[in-house]
Order: C-alpha cells, then structure tokens, then sequence
C-alpha cells in the first residue's frame, strides 16, 4: 500500500480490513445496502466501521470476512463472545448502580426553602416525573450500549399534544448525518442542519418499491406562518402566506422589523432576548429508482419527494418546531480529538487482540478434536472386509475396540495434549492482554483470581486504570446529558405544559451511580461518626449515603425525617431530664447556640 493510499482519520484503528480499503470496491457483498448511490463517499467509512463493529458483537465477524473476500474460512471461526462482553461489561461499568437526575440548588430546598430553591426543587420533580414516564434509564441503556460498541449514540426529543409531554427517542447512529460548516467541525461544535436517513424495503403486498426516508432538522430564520397545501398530482406541501401586498403573514407573537424584513421571537426560556431562530422538520420519502448518481443525501430532489402528514394533519415539509435548537443529541463514547466529531468504540484499540483470541479458540477447538479422539496409526492389523466391495471397512474407535494385529503389528497415537495446553495458555495471554489495554482490567472482567490479591488496597490499584476509564467516559458525556435536560425543560415550555413557567432553564445533570462496590458499612461508620463530631453536615454525609448505595430516594425528605426525630427526641429527653446541656450534647450543637436561641429546649408548662 502506497503512502497516498494511507488514510488516517477516526477510523484509522479499522484499516488492517481489507474492506475498509474502499468500502465501494466491486465484490465487496457485504456493503451492498451501504454503496446506495444517495450515500456520501465521505460517510462510508464510518458506516462499514458500524457493519464490522456490529458484526462483531453478534458472533458474525467470521462470516462477514468469508462473505466480502477477506477470508476464505471465516465461517469456520469460533466466536465465544468475547467482543459481546467486553461491551456489556463497561456499559455496566459506565451506568454504575443508578443514575439519577439533579438540578442544581434543589439540595438546599429545607422546610422554609428561598424562592430559587424551591424552583430548582419543583423543576428536578417534574424531571423525574418525565424520565419515569419516558422510561429514561431504559433509553439511556440503549443509547449507550450503542456508543460503547460503535463509538456513538444518538437521542431525539418531539413534543407530543396528544400526551402532553417530551418523547424520547434512540437511534442508530448509522442513520445520522450531520452537515458540518465548510469552516471545519469539532466535537463541541453543533451542526445547523442533521438528517436521519435510511432505506425503507420493497413492499409488493402494498405496492410500495424500495423508498429513501429522509427526516430533516434544520435551524433558519424564522419564516411566516404556514398552512398545509397541494401541488399538482394531489401531493400534501406545506405554503407560507403572504397578505396582498407581499407582507408576510406572522404567527401570534412573532414581530417583523419592516425596515430589515427580519422576523422575531421571544421565547418562554428567554424572555428578555428576541431571536430571529427556529427549527424546521422535514420528514419526506423518495423512490430509489427516481434518484441519480448525483443525488446524494444533502441534496436529494425536492421537486420528487413525498411528504410524510402527521396524525394531526400537519404536513411535515419545513414544520416549525417553535424552538431555536435541534431536539437532537449526539452522544460519543469517548472525547473527540481536536477536529473530529466522533467517537471511538471501546473495543476500537483491542479488536486485533480479539481476531488473535477467536483464531486461537478455532486452533485450540481443533486440538482438543485430535487429543479426545486421537489419530491412531496401525501396522499389521486385521480389519474387518466389505463382503460387497472387498475394500477393508473404515476403523472406529469406541470404548472396547479390540484389535488383532499380526506378530510383526504395532499401534501408534498422535499425542496433541502439549499442543492443546499450549494454545489455553496462550487464550489466558491474549485474555490478560485485552483487558489492560482495554483498560477494563482482568479484576473489571472477572477474569481475576481472587486469592491473588492479598488486600483490598491492591484491587484498588488493579481497577485504577478501570476507574480513569470510565471517569473519561463519563466526563464526554456530561455535557451532551446536561443539554438533553434542558432541551427537556425548553420544549414542555413551548408545549404550554401544566406545571412547566416560563424563565431561564435551570441546568440539570444525569449524577451517575458508584461504578465499583463500595463498603457500606464503612461509609456508615464515617458518617455517623463526622455528623456527630460536628466535621460533616446532615446534607453532606446523607449524600455520602446516597453515593454508598443506600436506599434512600429523596435525599432532602431523609434530612428532613433525621431532624424531625432528632428534635422530637430531644424534646422527650428535655421533659425528662430538665437538662439543657444533656440536650445539646444529644443534639450536637455548641454553647454559643443555646445562648444565641431566644426559645428554651426545655418547655416552658406555664407558658403551654
């Protein structure tokens, strides 16, 4: 391969594939639904990457490679797994025992909480309330099992009237194209247009031949208000409205600046600053056959498109969405290097490890085959005859077997059991290798003899690699969930949900759970005793509780049920005793507040 031949990009770690080469080479059959002539070249290499990596997760590998030319026995290949796992283990890992949704200041929402408090408290309700009903942590799975295994995710928010309330989406980040600006595209960037698009099969119960289904999200100046119309041919489009002098005719709320023709818009989470932005959805269909060489995805022709009509009746050609942001998210599984957008899969550096560890289990499956049932070497025996052919019959071995050899007769095995030992020591390498460079560890996969480490101290250090790993995996996705969130907030907002004001969205996050096991007990022991030393806050060591893995749903409820006790107890002592001091021990507090307080701990009978 020649230097200009070298191509080096997000997908490099996939070129010792031959079918990375030119994925449009003649031959290669394992493309054919990828080489549609509406595909970007630009676009191939990261769709055959998904093929392979999926491949790969399904056990198929061996027979993707037989079938594009790659390798002539790949369906003889043994595929335990191995890849399969390694994917589920750091979705395991990443999505720790919970996650859970938090809006900053709501933590500090007490029995007499400030107005900004309260706010944040009633907005992270609401949340949790959605992600329930949109079955979030379900989503979440599916969205990140797909980054960790192609290097990707892709989420899409719609406002539902029907249900009255953000619908959540997942989809295969095989069907997102984003169109970059010419001035180059980096990971923090957002793109002004997106596209999902796929083929849709031939239906020939229906009538229907092989379709091209393009759903477009599109941020422009916003334009006057719309109706559903028809073109020639009884097809559904959507037409803007012009008065009779060529004004055009607004939607309530919007103002046009008639001396530049610009059209304005405040909206619900900006109140105060106007903008000239929303977002288009198209949702239109092509015939396969209609479409040229020419036609690619960014620019398919619009004069042959067949506009999908929502249950509502509205037509989806250019529908405003009444936002100025595309209800799309992107996840990548890993921070984008400078320039790049995209992710890179968690299998992405060890899949050669992998190819090594499948080639070895087939050679090993081989040599156990010959060391169960050796290959045994006769002289001088007498085996029995096919009366009808005169040939000697093929030899069986079986639990038993005699046979008579003549004087000069000798037997001999074909001993393979060094070999066949050598190949699982040399499956237990490959293994061991995978999981450091993976960075998942042999403690993260398992794989780890437990007796081997002599402390908990030591596995701590064994997981340090696996506890980097996922710190950097989540750390990319951080601010992808914080805007989800807030596109969440912004669009019941422009539903005119119940519940939901108009203001600044407050910022939210997804607070992930402990990815390893964490001791309990003695996180219990370390709170109990920093709370009553008086070092660490109620708020603080019930966090740390939280964080431990305790069943505790609202931590704000739980501080407020440990107080409400504390005081009550304290009140019984103080009956009791008549003690002021024994009942600022018990309450841990310090002399000064009991000086400080104007209402006595013990109460006063003649005042009740």
């Amino acid at each position: 391969m020649g230097l200009r031949d070298l191509i080096t990009d997000a997908w490099s770690w996939l070129d010792y594939k031959p079918t990375m080469a030119d994925p449009r080479r003649p031959g290669r059959n394992a493309w054919a639904d990828l080489t549609s002539s509406w595909v970007p070249d630009e676009d191939l290499r990261r769709l055959a990457a998904y093929r392979l990596l999926a491949a790969y997760d399904s056990n198929q590998a061996g027979q993707l490679a037989e079938l594009s030319g790659d390798d002539d026995r790949g369906e003889e290949r043994r595929e335990l797994g191995d890849a399969s796992k390694i994917v589920d283990t750091a979705l395991g890992y990443l999505l720790g025992s919970e996650q859970t949704i938090s809006v900053v200041g709501a933590e500090h929402a007490g029995d007499e909480p400030s107005p900004e408090a309260a706010a944040a408290r009633a907005v992270q309700e609401r949340l949790r309330a959605w992600a329930e009903k949109e079955l979030l942590t379900l989503r979440v799975q599916q969205a990140e099992r797909n980054a960790i295994l192609l290097g990707d995710g892709v989420y899409t928010l719609a406002w539902d009237p029907g249900k009255g309330r953000v619908l959540l989406r997942t989809w295969d980040p095989g069907l997102y194209f984003p169109e970059w600006p010419e001035d180059g595209e980096d990971g923090g960037d957002f793109p002004m247009r997106v596209h999902l698009a796929w083929e849709l099969p031939e239906d020939k119960r229906r009538g229907l031949k092989t379709r091209v289904r393009r759903i477009t999200y599109e941020l422009a100046p916003i334009g006057p208000a719309s109706r559903r119309g028809t073109v020639k041919g009884g097809g559904a489009v959507r037409e803007f409205l012009y008065g009779e002098d060529g004004t055009p005719v607004l939607v309530g709320g919007d103002e046009l600046n008639k001396d530049s023709g610009v059209i304005t818009r405040t909206y619900p989470w900006a109140p105060t600053r106007p903008s000239q932005w929303t977002c288009y959805l198209t949702d239109a269909e092509w015939e396969l056959d209609d479409l040229h060489h020419a036609d690619l995805l960014y620019d398919l022709p619009l004069h042959k498109a067949t506009y999908r009509v929502r249950s509502d009746g509205e037509v989806l050609d250019r529908l405003d969405l009444r936002c100025d942001f595309i209800p799309l998210v992107h996840i990548t599984n890993t921070i984008p290097t400078s320039g790049e957008h995209w992710g890179k899969p968690t299998i992405a550096t060890v899949l050669q490890g992998l190819d090594e560890l499948s080639a070895t289990d087939t050679d090993s499956s081989g040599a156990s085959a010959t060391t169960g049932s050796p290959i045994i070497g006769l002289s001088g025996a007498r085996l029995p005859i096919d009366r009808a052919t005169g040939h000697p019959l093929p030899v069986k071995v079986r639990a038993g077997t005699v046979w008579q050899l003549n004087d000069n007769g000798s037997m001999d095995v074909l001993d393979t059991s060094a070999q066949l030992a050598e190949l699982r020591a040399r499956v237990d390498h490959l293994i061991d290798r995978v999981a450091a460079n993976s960075r998942l560890t042999a403690a993260g996969l398992g794989t780890l003899d437990p007796t081997a480490l002599p402390s908990g101290y030591a596995l701590q250090l064994a997981l340090g690699p696996l506890d980097s790993l996922i710190a950097a995996m989540r750390l990319a996705r951080d601010h992808k969930y914080a805007v989800l969130l807030r596109m969440v907030q912004r669009l019941h907002q422009a539903g005119h949900a119940d519940g939901w004001p108009a203001g600044e969205s407050l910022p939210a996050r997804l607070i992930w759970g402990p990815h390893t096991p964490t001791d309990r007990a003695a996180v219990l022991d370390e709170v109990v005793k920093g709370v009553g030393a008086g070092v660490l806050s109620v708020e603080t060591g019930v966090k740390m509780l939280v964080d431990a893995g305790y069943p505790i749903d609202n931590p704000q409820v739980e501080i407020e049920r440990i107080q409400s006790r504390a005081f009550e107890a304290a009140a019984r002592l103080a009956d009791a005793t008549g003690d002021n001091a024994a009942v600022r021990s018990y309450l841990h507090l310090p002399a000064v507040d009991l000086e400080m307080t104007t209402v006595p701990l013990v109460p006063d009978r003649e005042v009740e």
